[in-house]
């Protein structure tokens, strides 16, 4: 008899990352993915034309995909039993003040207004369920020409720009859940860097889901012109329920000639997310993205950040972790597409497992046949903790012609009985010592991320890690 499919799992308790809400809402779809449902989120935001026969289009693409035959078992989500959009009860506000106090309280205990005075970061969104409930960003960067809103008001007050860009960057022929995304799609954030402009102290936008048998479908759309630089870093969590929860959000990022987008990003969701989310970067000629990505929580994530490196010269860098305890399947990884000459990316993926857990590198390097005189850089790097979990390296190389130079290294192992040893001959116990290891073995990736992120990413190691290894 096959196992029985699970929507949840007994987990450690995450603390402030399961603080629930009583769920309250002001109106919300039925469950289900259906035209009239479309239409009815569609006319809820009052929307152009365009938008709803572009959702219309996205749910007939959906209907007509199939899950991906190779990766994670996904036969489990069921989109008749799934929300696809719950409109808070509270209003957008550039005020924390005037957000609902158990909302507030609940970003307030996330770190998230701690963040924005201490960091004192150049502008901060936060989204509740299906809607953004704050949004503010700091007025220098408005005299600059700086845009940072939802996506929403970005639609209603700068549809050129957006219609322009939508879609474009990914697809909803990319993939099944691309097409979910599309149809529909709410909330995400909208940034608009004019050229020659630094935002140097970073934007951050935090999603949080509160609601049961849920998805949240954010979209994010970041426009970096000729000569820019933006940070922008994203978290995203929601609490534990026995239900099944769906994360379809989707980010394109356009990055223009000697321009730099950093995206840092820590997903944390609970153990009854499926995360299938979608990253895609335009680079044109001299411009870069590095992506720092670190994966927690999830009981199954797929997600795959890719750049299409399409300037001469053009670069992406990919830095990215996971870590998958009990009954977590982490499928992650990269793409770099190489699409013109000079282009060069890099790709270091690290990841943990631990108590039957599965990490799975899956990356792809293409690199077209115009794209003589690219580099290309993989490393992977995995570790067990015990005899129970699973890590694979997936890389799929095309090279489309001679002139290039590339390397692929993996390497996956356990901890080394030998240093433990050592560590617990300088009176260090063992579970600390072992504890000690992962940590060291996850530094390359936190000196990468913003102080914040970096402090989260240890607190949620060392939650993994708590009674697991001793």
């Amino acid at each position: 008899m096959a196992p029985k499919k699970k929507t949840q799992v007994d987990e450690m308790d995450r603390g402030i990352y399961d603080i629930k809400n009583k769920f309250t809402f002001r109106r919300k779809t039925e469950e289900g993915l259906t035209p009239e449902i479309v239409r009815q989120i569609s006319e809820e935001k009052n929307e152009p034309q365009w938008m709803l026969e572009k959702r219309l289009e996205a749910l007939e693409i959906f209907y007509n995909s199939e899950d991906p035959e190779w990766g994670p078992d996904l036969s489990v989500v069921d989109m008749n039993k799934v929300t696809t959009y719950i409109r808070p009860d509270a209003d957008r506000s550039s005020d924390w003040n005037t957000v609902p106090d158990e909302i507030r309280d609940t970003f307030d205990k996330l770190g998230i207004q701690e963040a924005e005075k201490e960091m004192m970061l150049s502008g901060v969104g936060a989204q509740y369920d299906s809607e953004v409930v704050y949004h503010n960003i700091q007025q220098s960067l408005v005299d600059q020409g700086v845009i940072y809103t939802d996506f929403d008001t970005a639609l209603k007050e700068h549809e050129d720009i957006v219609k322009q860009y939508f879609a474009k960057s990914i697809t909803p022929r990319l993939n099944k859940y691309a097409a979910l995304h599309y149809a529909v799609w709410s909330g995400g954030s909208f940034v608009y860097v004019p050229k020659g402009v630094d935002v140097k102290i970073p934007l951050q936008s935090y999603f949080r889901l509160n609601a049961p048998g849920a998805g949240q479908f954010e979209h994010t759309m970041i426009i970096v012109e000729d000569d820019s630089y933006c940070h922008f870093i994203e978290g995203c969590s929601a609490p534990k329920y026995n239900a099944l929860n769906v994360h379809a959000g989707a980010v394109e990022i356009f990055v223009g000639e000697n321009a730099t987008l950093r995206f840092s990003t820590i997903e944390n969701w609970s153990r009854n997310m499926y995360n299938l989310n979608s990253k895609r970067a335009i680079i044109e000629k001299n411009g870069k993205v590095e992506w720092v990505s670190g994966s927690f929580g999830s009981a199954v994530s797929m997600l795959y950040p890719s750049s299409v490196l399409k300037g001469e010269g053009a670069s992406s860098e990919y830095t990215g972790i996971s870590f998958a305890g009990r009954d977590q399947n982490l499928d992650t990884g990269a793409v770099m597409i190489h699409a013109a000459p000079h282009t060069t990316s890099y790709v270091n993926s690290k990841s943990i497992s631990k108590s039957g857990g599965i990490s799975v590198y899956r990356g792809l390097v293409d690199i077209k046949e115009n794209a003589y005189d690219s580099k290309s850089s993989v490393s992977c790097e995995s570790l067990m903790l015990d005899n129970e979990s699973r890590s694979d390296t997936i890389p799929v190389v095309k090279i489309g012609n001679k002139h290039v130079d590339l390397g692929h290294e993996a390497s996956i192992g356990r901890i080394d009985d030998q240093v433990i040893f050592y560590l617990m001959t300088r009176g260090i116990p063992e579970e600390e010592a072992k504890s000690m290891v992962v940590r060291g073995f996850a530094e390359p990736i936190a000196k990468e991320l913003p102080m914040e992120y970096a402090v989260e990413m240890n607190n949620l190691i060392n939650l993994e890690l708590e009674g697991s290894i001793g």
